[in-house]
């Protein structure tokens, strides 16, 4: 169920000026490839390179936990009583948990380049609801005013929706107002990952063997006969493997490129880490593990954090902070994932740098155990306390002791 707001009366549909190139969808970078095959959102989720991607992405971030917090003097603390925590954190409307919400977002920001949500506010202008809305149904526009408003399709009708109406979480873009898609601008990669893999599944309904040609010594005179009878026996996987009896002398030459000399395996191979390099996704995050190691797997998952989830969380964070938030609000309250869990390593690593940050006193034992999901110690039994190792000195505290027992006269006993 999506709520339409209508403010025709307020603004008037122009077709100039644009914030886009050709619409705000990009739909003419979509259609036939050099590969010969359509590619839209649509089919290239059919590819499963595409799809785990998008999902590892999705998944991710909407796992991760995101917070409304305020401004403090000492730094900041979660903003419970903000009615815009509840929102992103459990539910932002009564049909969507706050998971559902962002995976579909983030789904759609992948697939279309831009993620949009309805903003639906009470009589005292507050958050109430977010509700996602289509990417290619929506249009932005821009008033003869020069103020930016959306134009929604439902159904065959346009609504129009003001600025402050719609989170819009734009991607990388020509004119930094929209997104363009990355499944468009890569068309012709995943087209031909899609044409390899419709290849692979001819090649073995044919019984995995090339086509070929039946010779006959004399004049046949139905050829048509000939070719249907030899094909209704022994074409498609289930005839594969079946002994063929040639009559009147006729011998079948196979032609064609068997998969070896077409390097099929490793085209599938490469499509796949292409897909992957549109997506900035380790490839051993989709299965595939050529090159992955032991060793080089948690520092390629530090290296996803870093390089691919982080840019995307501070997209969101920026995108929500400006919509949701108003002028007055965004000084002093502002929303944040949590990424800690992210940047985990394994439990030796963990506790060495628990240890060393309990020792020179940036880190209380509360504190680790928070990270660690664990029950805070009570504050009398010193859970709360920050410690640094004793035998540290400042450089120019070295030797004073020895020095002040010189100019005191020496031991007294």
């Amino acid at each position: 169920m999506i709520i339409i707001n209508i403010f025709s009366k307020l603004f008037k549909s122009r077709e100039k000026p644009s914030n886009s190139l050709f619409g705000s969808t990009y739909s003419f970078f979509f259609g036939a490839t050099t590969s010969g095959k359509t590619v839209n959102e649509t089919t290239a989720m059919q590819t499963t390179a595409v799809y785990a991607c998008v999902r590892i992405l999705a998944e991710t971030i909407a796992s991760l936990p995101l917070h409304t917090y305020k401004s403090t003097s000492e730094g900041k603390e979660k903003a419970r009583d903000h009615p815009i925590y509840h929102l992103l954190s459990d539910a932002p409307n009564p049909e969507m948990t706050s998971f559902v919400f962002r995976e579909t977002l983030i789904g759609h920001l992948l697939l279309w380049g831009n993620a949009y949500a309805q903003i639906i506010r009470n009589g005292r202008g507050e958050v109430a609801a977010l509700y996602p809305l289509i990417p290619d149904k929506m249009k932005i526009k821009r008033s003869e005013r020069g103020e930016i408003y959306y134009l929604y399709n439902k159904e065959g009708q346009d609504y129009i929706l003001k600025s402050q109406e719609v989170l819009h979480i734009p991607g990388l873009g020509f004119d930094g107002l929209v997104g363009y898609s990355p499944i468009a601008m890569a068309k012709n990669t995943i087209g031909m990952a899609l044409a390899t893999e419709e290849y692979g599944a001819k090649f073995f309904s044919n019984g995995a063997n090339p086509g070929g040609v039946l010779e006959h010594p004399g004049v046949v005179k139905d050829p048509s006969r000939v070719r249907d009878s030899w094909n209704s026996v022994y074409q498609g996987s289930t005839n594969s493997h079946k002994v063929a009896v040639l009559e009147e002398g006729m011998k079948f030459q196979a032609i064609g490129i068997p998969p070896e000399q077409a390097q099929f395996l490793e085209t599938r191979k490469f499509q796949t880490e292409e897909i992957c390099r549109i997506f900035r996704v380790p490839p051993h995050l989709v299965a595939s593990l050529d090159k992955a190691t032991f060793s080089n797997i948690e520092h390629q998952s530090i290296s996803f954090v870093v390089h691919t989830i982080r840019p995307w969380l501070v997209r969101i964070e920026q995108s929500i902070n400006k919509a949701l938030f108003n002028e007055a609000e965004r000084k002093e309250y502002f929303v944040s994932f949590v990424v800690d869990g992210l940047l985990r390593g394994d439990y030796n690593s963990r506790m060495q740098g628990y240890a060393t940050g309990i020792q020179n006193g940036f880190m209380s034992p509360n504190d680790v155990r928070s990270l660690e999901n664990m029950n805070p110690i009570p504050e009398e039994e010193g859970g709360n306390v920050y410690m640094v190792n004793g035998n540290m000195l400042k450089l120019k505290d070295v030797g004073a002791f020895v020095k002040d027992k010189d100019t005191s006269g020496g031991d007294e006993n």
